[in-house]
């Protein structure tokens, strides 16, 4: 059954034939032809000069060979050429790529620097939680500065001028070759541990971390992020280690500042009274030019099939048109295949706006998600809605918060506990035997669980939805179907205070191999009493026995002192924003207690 659907799911792209290519609603052209024309079509020389840098910052990669000289022996011919794509400023780029495809690496040489973005705001919230600072900087032509491993040769082009035809050897990490982001990042490893003496953890290979001590003895650990070429440096003073580095590579001097923007999220910087700030991450800017840019697309090609912006029902309340709307039952027609490629951007653009922080659309987003393959023109116009609805809520930010959380827990909590450890007497948590020394303030951890049993319409399956802060900051959000079909709420509540647990114990490893000091267990919380009582009081039985793998990992965890579940109100629970679309007044009161600024 598998293999027939996925030879079904095959058939399916390989009938999507894309006309063009689309991002954030703007052109992307093939050629230094179409380049060219757009440019004459906009008025402007966007492409052109971004056709120019590239070409005179990538002539170090290249040793030209005398006329009539042959190829090296042993060399094998690739072919090179212009590649253009668009930065998430909206900045048009030009890349001279070579033909990686035609070389043959092992798969183990592929591998670039990409940063989580777990990391990233674990490294925020540490950065105000030591009294850190952020300094950001960006490597110029970061694959060049590495020599390449690969034997490869080309013939010049025609874009090479007088040199047509001539045999140009490639000495440099080349974009487009399999290998160079692996050469780029080795290059760059040799810096940051060799000369900086920083070390790479385990637990995310692109965050590099190193011991240090205040003047007043704080002891805490600077942290360096690298994602491909972006540098962000956590530490009491950040330019030391950018002067490093600036040494051995070129950092574009404008791209050196405490940053306002990452990964296309807006920054700032918040002040208490209390002299503490906390690190704000939004998305009104990168909103505000998608938005733009797909409402030129409709006004220019009406998403092909007749209908118009104006088509679209809207109400600024929720994402959907209609609280009651359910992607699975919509019967309207099936999306040509210049609509799928539409859909496919738009979706694209929303998944990474919810990365961005925008957890009030994470389970519309993640519904229509499910549709990529072949979706249908109600499909396409709720996205559309998406953005509108995002276009009025475009200010709402989420703070990176280091402050703690006080909870009034039951009294008899820790006779419970006792007595769930006689239930598990060989129940411990694993803790990493290879974990750096714990520094700096430690972190709270608190986690909001929901499902929505039988969500689906279709199929019946549950929506888990679960939201994970470290102190008071939001690190995890997760809105997802369930695997499985469920029979009973108890049972879908179950499978998602598993999945939450999975997450918790991540996390959990994921600070100790950062150095981050743990305080005490994790607080659960969710709205099912049943659920509560079963993961909480040791007598409790179990009655359904497909349930029984998810009660004896919770309670296990639960003996092992990894959580503590708490029951709380269902009015009160952050996560049922990610399991259902809520109606405005109560989307409105869970977003305002989620969201740092409300619009």
């Amino acid at each position: 059954v598998l293999r027939h659907r996925d030879r079904m799911i095959s058939r399916l792209k390989t009938m999507r034939h894309r006309k063009g290519r689309m991002k954030f609603g703007i052109q992307i052209p093939g050629t230094v032809e179409e380049a060219l024309k757009l440019d004459n079509e906009a008025g402007n020389k966007l492409w052109q000069t971004a056709i120019e840098k590239e070409w005179k910052n990538s002539r170090v990669a290249f040793k030209l060979l005398e006329r009539g000289q042959p190829p090296p022996v042993g060399f094998k011919e690739i072919t090179c050429h212009l590649i253009f794509d668009l930065k998430l400023d909206m900045t048009r780029k030009a890349r001279y790529v070579a033909g990686g495809h035609l070389t043959d690496v092992p798969t183990h040489m592929t591998y670039s620097s990409v940063v989580g973005r777990e990391t990233v705001r674990i490294g925020m919230l540490m950065a105000a939680l030591n009294g850190l600072e952020l300094l950001a900087g960006d490597i110029q032509n970061a694959f060049l500065e590495a020599p390449t491993k690969e034997n490869i040769f080309f013939y010049a082009g025609d874009e090479w001028k007088a040199d047509e035809g001539r045999v140009v050897v490639v000495v440099r990490a080349l974009y487009g070759l399999k290998s160079s982001a692996l050469q780029f990042r080795k290059h760059l490893a040799e810096t940051l541990g060799n000369r900086l003496g920083f070390k790479p953890s385990l637990a995310d290979p692109d965050l590099w971390f190193k011991p240090m001590s205040a003047k007043d003895g704080f002891k805490y650990y600077a942290y360096i992020l690298v994602y491909v070429d972006d540098i962000l440096i956590i530490d009491k003073t950040p330019m030391r280690f950018m002067d490093m580095i600036n040494e051995k590579f070129k950092v574009k001097p404008d791209s050196i500042a405490e940053p306002n923007s990452y990964l296309g999220a807006d920054l700032s910087k918040v002040q208490y009274q209390d002299g503490s700030y906390a690190w704000v991450m939004g998305s009104a800017n990168y909103v505000d030019k998608v938005v733009k840019n797909v409402k030129k697309t409709l006004e220019k090609y009406g998403f092909e099939y007749n209908r118009k912006l104006s088509d679209v029902n809207y109400s600024p309340k929720q994402p959907f048109t209609t609280v009651s709307y359910r992607p699975e039952l919509d019967t309207s027609m099936t999306c040509n295949p210049n609509q799928v490629t539409f859909y496919q951007n738009l979706i694209g653009i929303l998944r990474w706006v919810v990365e961005l922080g925008r957890i009030d659309i994470a389970y519309e987003v993640s519904k229509l998600s499910s549709y990529l393959v072949e979706p249908r023109t109600g499909h396409i116009l709720q996205a559309i809605h998406i953005f509108k609805y995002l276009d009025i809520h475009k200010d709402n930010e989420l703070a990176l918060d280091p402050k703690y959380q006080y909870f009034e827990l039951p009294g008899a909590i820790a006779e419970r506990k006792k007595l769930m450890k006689e239930m598990y007497p060989d129940a411990k948590e694993e803790l990493p035997l290879n974990a750096p020394e714990p520094r700096g303030n430690s972190v709270q951890i608190n986690c909001f669980v929901d499902s929505d049993h039988a969500g689906d319409k279709i199929t019946r399956r549950s929506q888990t939805g679960i939201l994970l802060y470290c102190n008071s900051a939001p690190i995890v959000w997760y809105s997802k179907r369930q695997s499985t079909c469920e029979t009973s709420t108890f049972g879908s509540e179950f499978v998602a205070l598993r999945i939450a647990t999975e997450l918790v114990i991540s996390i959990r490893y994921k600070l100790r191999m950062f150095g981050i000091p743990i305080q005490g267990e994790a607080n659960m919380f969710c709205d099912n009493e049943a659920v509560y009582r079963n993961s909480s009081f040791a007598e409790s039985t179990l009655k359904k026995k497909h349930n029984s793998i998810c009660f004896h990992r919770v309670r296990e965890n639960v003996a092992a002192g990894v959580i503590t579940v708490v029951k709380v109100e269902s009015g009160s629970n952050l996560s049922d924003m990610l399991t259902k679309s809520l109606p405005g007044p109560q989307r409105k009161y869970l977003r305002s207690l989620i969201m740092y600024c409300e619009a």
